[in-house]
C-alpha cells in the first residue's frame, strides 16, 4: 500500500513540475555530454578523432564504390601489389564516411564521429540505469567513457560500440521479460541488425559472442543452483538460436564467407598482435589506465556478488572481455561498456544495504543520507525534459568546426605537426613519383594524393601480409637488403619525419639527394632524378616550403 502511495505521489509530482523545470539539464544529458567535455576539455579535441590515418583511405574507398558503383574486390591503392585480392570489408561504413565527407568535408564526418560517440554511452547510461540509481549509473558511464577514449577515432569501429550496446540493451530487455518491441520479438530483431553491423564493421561477432555468453550464463544457472528458474532452460535455448540466427545473417554480405575466413584469420594473427600498437597490452602508465583498472577490479566483485544470488551471466561476461582487455587495448572500449551496467547495479545494491550494516552512529547517519540524497535525485531525474542541452553542446560542437576560423581543438582537419600537411603542394609536382614513406603517413597519401599517386605501404597490413610488412620494417630499421627493398618496387621518392632513422642514412647517402625539409616531413628523391627547382632554391636557403607559399 505505501508503494502504491508512493508511486502515486510520484506521478502527480511529475504531471505538476513547471514548464521550465523540463529545460533543465538531465542525467541524461550529462551522459551525452561527457565525450564532448572530454574530448575538447581535456584531449586535444579533433586531433584525437584524426589522430589515426585510416580515416583518409575509408573516405576514398567510400568515393570510389559511389563512383564505380559496387565494392572492390582488388587493391586500388598501392603500386606494390597492384591488383591483388583486396575486399573493403567496412564497405558501408565507407560509403557512408564518403558521403558525409562530401556534404561538408570532414567537419561533417567529425560531427557524426561525435555523435555516434555520445550516443553510445547515452544508451549505455540509460541501461545502467535500469539497474541503477541516475547517479551511480552516471558515474559509473562517466569512468567507462574515460576508459573508452583510447579508442576514440573516427573510424567504422564507432559502429561497434554503438551496436554492442543495442545489442546489450535487447538482451537484458528480455532477460528481464520485455521481449516485445512494438509487437516484435526483440530477439528477432537482432539477426536483421546484424546485416547492418557486418557491413558497417568487422567486429560483428561481438553481438554473437554477446548471446552465447547469456547463454552459457543460463546454463551455468541451470547446472549449479539446487532449484533454478523454469525459464533458465528456455531463456538458454533462445539466446543460442538466435546466435545461430545472427551467425547466419552475417553472411549477407559482398563477400560472403571470406568476410569470416578473413576476420578469424586477423585475429589469430600473432603477427599483427605483436606490431599493431591498437592491439598489444595497455601500458598501465597510460592516462587512462586508472579507469580501466577501476572497472577491472569493480568489475570482478560484482560478477562474484551476481554470482553470488544465482546470476552467472556477469561472471561469464567478465571472465571473457576482462581476458579480451588485457591481452588487447583495442577491447578496452568493449570491456567497459560491457562492465558498466552489472557494475551500477552492484554498486547501487551496496550503497541500499549500507545503512544497515554495524558501524557508528554517525556513519549510519551519514550513508543513510547519502541514499535519501540519491534517493531524491533519482526521482527528481525520473521527470521528462528535453535536452536541450544535449542539443545545445552538439550544436557548439558542430558550429565551431564549421565556423571561418576554428579554435585549435576544432579545426577539422589532420595536425599539420603530426602529418606532412605542408609536403603534399611538393609532392604534386611528380604525380607519377613513387613515394616510401611510414604506414601511418601512407594511409594519408592516399587520402591526400589519390588517385594521382599510389603508395608503396599503408595501414593495412592484414592486406600486405606479414612477408611484405617484415620488409617495410626492414627497411625502416635500415637492414643491410633495404636499398634492394626500394629499388625492386621503383622508390624514386622518400618522405619521412626528421626522426625516421632512415632520414639520417638518406642524408649521407650519394644515391639521395634531400629536396625538401618543413620540419615535419623530409623528403629525398633519388640522386640524377629531376626535382622541383623552386623547392630545392627553398632547401637550400634554409627556409621551408610552407613559409614561402602561405
Amino acid at each position: 500500500m505505501d508503494t502504491l502511495k508512493t508511486s502515486s505521489v510520484a506521478r502527480s509530482s511529475i504531471s505538476a513540475t513547471p514548464f521550465a523545470f523540463r529545460l533543465m539539464p538531465s542525467m541524461t544529458d550529462m551522459a551525452f555530454l561527457m565525450p564532448i567535455l572530454f574530448l575538447f576539455a581535456r584531449m586535444d579535441g579533433v586531433k584525437t578523432l584524426l589522430a589515426d590515418g585510416d580515416t583518409g583511405w575509408h573516405i576514398r574507398t567510400g568515393q570510389w564504390i559511389l563512383s564505380h558503383r559496387q565494392v572492390p574486390f582488388h587493391d586500388i591503392f598501392s603500386f606494390t601489389k597492384p591488383g591483388q585480392p583486396w575486399y573493403a570489408w567496412e564497405w558501408l561504413s565507407d560509403v557512408g564516411f564518403a558521403w558525409l565527407a562530401g556534404h561538408g568535408g570532414l567537419a561533417t564526418l567529425l560531427v557524426f564521429s561525435v555523435l555516434v560517440i555520445c550516443g553510445t554511452f547515452v544508451l549505455l547510461f540509460r541501461l545502467a540505469r535500469r539497474q541503477a540509481n541516475p547517479v551511480i549509473a552516471v558515474v559509473i558511464t562517466m569512468v567507462a567513457a574515460a576508459a573508452s577514449s583510447i579508442h576514440w577515432l573516427a573510424r567504422p569501429h564507432l559502429f561497434t560500440m554503438l551496436f554492442l550496446v543495442l545489442f546489450y540493451s535487447a538482451i537484458e530487455n528480455v532477460r528481464a521479460g520485455r521481449e516485445r518491441f512494438h509487437g516484435i520479438p526483440l530477439l528477432a530483431l537482432l539477426p536483421a541488425a546484424t546485416v547492418v553491423w557486418t557491413n558497417l564493421h568487422g567486429g560483428f561477432f561481438v553481438g554473437i559472442l554477446m548471446l552465447g555468453a547469456y547463454a552459457a550464463g543460463e546454463v551455468l544457472h541451470l547446472l549449479l543452483l539446487p532449484t533454478p528458474s523454469p525459464d533458465a532452460l528456455r531463456r538458454a535455448r533462445n539466446y543460442f538460436l538466435t546466435a545461430a540466427a545472427c551467425a547466419a545473417a552475417s553472411l549477407v554480405n559482398p563477400y560472403f564467407y571470406r568476410l569470416h575466413l578473413h576476420t578469424y584469420a586477423f585475429l589469430t594473427d600473432s603477427f599483427q598482435a605483436q606490431h599493431i600498437v591498437e592491439y598489444l597490452t595497455l601500458s598501465f602508465h597510460h592516462p587512462v589506465a586508472i579507469f580501466f583498472e577501476a572497472l577491472l577490479l569493480l568489475g570482478t566483485a560484482a560478477a562474484i556478488w551476481h554470482a553470488s544470488r544465482g546470476s552467472y551471466t556477469e561472471a561469464v561476461l567478465m571472465v571473457m572481455w576482462g581476458h579480451a582487455a588485457l591481452l588487447s587495448g583495442r577491447n578496452i572500449p568493449l570491456f567497459v561498456i560491457i562492465a558498466a551496467p552489472f557494475v551500477a547495479s552492484a554498486v547501487d545494491a551496496w550503497l541500499q544495504r549500507l545503512p544497515h550494516l554495524q558501524m557508528a552512529a554517525w556513519a549510519r547517519t551519514a550513508s543513510e543520507k547519502l541514499v535519501a540524497i540519491l534517493g531524491e535525485i533519482g526521482h527528481a531525474d525520473a521527470i521528462p525534459r528535453w535536452h536541450l542541452a544535449s542539443l545545445a553542446g552538439l550544436g557548439l560542437v558542430a558550429a565551431l568546426l564549421f565556423a571561418p576560423t576554428p579554435p585549435p581543438g576544432f579545426r577539422p582537419e589532420y595536425d599539420p605537426q603530426a602529418y606532412p600537411a605542408r609536403a603534399i603542394g611538393f609532392l604534386k609536382t611528380t604525380p607519377s613519383a613513387r613515394i616510401f614513406t611510414i604506414d601511418d603517413w601512407g594511409d594519408y597519401l592516399i587520402y591526400r594524393l589519390y588517385p594521382a599517386n599510389r603508395v608503396f605501404v599503408d595501414g593495412r597490413f592484414d592486406f600486405y601480409g606479414d612477408d611484405f610488412v617484415l620488409q617495410y620494417f626492414d627497411v625502416m630499421a635500415v637492414k643491410s637488403d633495404w636499398q634492394q627493398n626500394l629499388s625492386r618496387f621503383g622508390v624514386d621518392t622518400i618522405l619521412l619525419p626528421p626522426s625516421a632513422p632512415l632520414a639520417g642514412v638518406l642524408k649521407g647517402s650519394s644515391r639521395w639527394r634531400q629536396v625538401y625539409d618543413d620540419g615535419v616531413a623530409l623528403i629525398f628523391r633519388q640522386a640524377g632524378k629531376p626535382s622541383d627547382s623552386s623547392g630545392t632554391r627553398l632547401l637550400a636557403a634554409g627556409v621551408a616550403p610552407s613559409e614561402k607559399t602561405r
